[in-house]
């Protein structure tokens, strides 16, 4: 029996640094270390469909949902579940990290506003 090992992916970002711990055609596996006081994009994907899960830390989730905006607290062992089109920031109140499962498009990304002018034009 042959046995397959992945071996982590450090990314760094503005906002901490992911560690992609799965990647196959069908799904991502990663943890997200969000440095407090810092935030990724508002966003939403096209595609992608994902879900959370707050392992430490503390979080506000800023999400949009048919055209309401809103804010909610996450605590460790928090879930959530953010379909194709719904808008979101993840803000650490905390140095949290952030399991996430998705699938597999991670370039999936419409950035509508970022503090590290990584926004998309919007001429």
């Amino acid at each position: 029996m042959t046995k397959i090992i992945y071996r982590e992916t450090r990314v760094e970002k503005p906002w901490g640094y992911e560690l992609l711990w799965a990647h196959t055609e069908r799904y991502v596996g990663k943890i997200l270390h969000i440095n407090k006081g810092e935030s990724l994009s508002y966003q939403y994907h096209q595609i992608k469909d994902e879900t959370i899960r707050l392992l430490n830390g503390a979080m506000k989730m800023e999400l949009e949902i048919d055209g309401k905006r809103s804010i909610v607290q996450l605590k460790p062992g928090d879930c959530l579940h953010i379909t194709p089109g719904m808008k979101h920031r993840m803000t650490a109140l905390d140095d949290c990290d952030v399991l996430e499962a998705s699938t597999s498009e991670l370039d999936d990304v419409v950035r509508l506003e970022d503090r590290y002018g990584r926004a998309e034009r919007q001429d």
